[in-house]
């Protein structure tokens, strides 16, 4: 059990990162699209 803990550990460590980045990706993209928005609207 001591042997491939580390690397378990890292790949959610990466998954959790990856999952973060994309998901301040997608937040920033529809920032965008909303300030697009109301440039339009005014």
């Amino acid at each position: 059990m001591g042997h491939g803990v580390w690397w378990r550990r890292l790949g959610w460590l990466l998954a959790i990162w990856c999952a973060s980045v994309a998901a301040l990706a997608v937040l920033a993209y529809l920032m965008r699209l909303l300030m697009r928005a109301a440039g339009l609207s005014n």
